[in-house]
């Protein structure tokens, strides 16, 4: 508890080998402040008591519950000090009154201080964790407003749809919070879906997943890949499905997919039915390198250029040289024997001469 007192106020020191008297100075905009926390035996720091210079205890008249309410180990003392010397300062702008901070802390005591993850210098923003029933690990940022709880937080969190809270004055974090656990609960189909594809097969992107992210670009073999768009709403149905690569190897596929779409089965997962519709096994991380199918630009020679992933390809199958879409427009724009109809370019692949064509590539905003 000591170590934690030093190690967030690293101007306080301790006066005593039973590190129960601490002293030292808190600073806000180049003016220190002279206080000293003492320490019950037990050296709980909800038992402290604080002596501090006449300045200060000015600064903190009104504040005096506040302060003895606050469990510091959970919210630093010294930063809600500066917070309420900040209010001396008419240049900044003003913090909350002392009822806001004994609301807030009564919230966080009855929600459970294990589940605070983080909270800003001004207390108004928190991170709060939650688990769903399958152990995933989530994050809920919510940004409080000075008139708490009147006025509904801001609340935000890494999900595939919106995250819709009802808030009344008389709401509290414990409810928000419950709020959100529901949410996860609707959501849990979608990320047990979601989890197989990305444990057995190899996602070319996303890159790093994140729980907001509902498609999935899944290798099949050397330059061709399905993306993949789960719906949240209903993750077990037939996907929208987009088969990327040569023409040799992707029309096969799609023949074969629109030919066996009335074979799906809701009762089983995507990744089942995905191989059954395209009659295919996909390559597992088991058995295979994710790098074998990171295949470099023809053009640029790198894999990621930005964001993007070469996904334009040679159609003729003694080449089958993948190029960014980006890299390959503008090296087909830069040759006079090549034309343009509407959005496509027409002209020879750089490495084998064949036709080959490319989309304008899409303007960013």
């Amino acid at each position: 508890m000591e170590k934690s007192l030093v190690n967030d106020n690293p101007l306080l020191l301790p006066l005593n080998k039973q590190q129960t008297i601490y002293d030292g100075f808190i600073t806000v905009q180049e003016r220190d402040f002279r206080m000293r926390i003492v320490l019950p035996p037990d050296r709980q720091l909800k038992e402290a008591k604080l002596h501090c210079c006449w300045q200060l205890k000015h600064l903190l008249r009104g504040y005096e519950h506040i302060v003895k309410q606050v469990n510091v180990l959970h919210v630093a003392l010294c930063v809600l000090l500066q917070e309420v010397v900040l209010k001396s300062h008419p240049e900044c702008r003003s913090i909350p009154p002392p009822q806001y901070y004994s609301q807030l802390i009564s919230e966080m005591e009855t929600l459970g201080w294990d589940k605070l993850l983080f909270i800003d210098t001004e207390f108004r923003m928190l991170r709060l964790k939650a688990e769903d029933s399958a152990g995933r690990q989530h994050i809920l940022t919510v940004k409080l407003k000075s008139k708490h709880p009147a006025e509904a937080p801001e609340c935000s969190a890494d999900l595939p749809v919106p995250l819709a809270i009802n808030w009344t004055a008389q709401s509290t974090l414990e409810q928000l919070h419950s709020q959100f656990l529901l949410v996860l609960e609707s959501l849990t189909e979608f990320w047990d879906v979601l989890d197989e594809i990305d444990s057995k097969t190899c996602i070319l992107e996303p890159e790093k997943p994140c729980r907001s992210d509902t498609t999935r670009r899944i290798a099949i073999g050397n330059n061709v890949s399905i993306k993949v768009e789960v719906d949240p709403s209903h993750p077990k149905m037939l996907p929208e499905c987009c088969l990327l690569g040569a023409e040799h190897v992707v029309t096969p596929l799609r023949n074969k997919l629109n030919a066996n779409m009335h074979l799906w089965n809701p009762d089983s997962s995507v990744l089942h039915n995905l191989r059954d519709v395209l009659e295919i096994e996909f390559p597992s991380p088991a058995t295979h390198e994710k790098s074998s199918f990171n295949l470099e630009c023809g053009i640029c020679y790198s894999y990621r250029l930005e964001a993007a992933i070469p996904d334009q390809v040679c159609n003729d199958p003694r080449c089958g040289q993948p190029f960014h879409q980006t890299c390959l427009y503008e090296w087909l724009r830069a040759l006079h024997s090549s034309r343009q109809s509407f959005n496509i370019v027409f002209g020879e692949c750089p490495y084998c001469s064949k036709p080959i064509t490319v989309k304008m590539a899409a303007q960013k905003s």
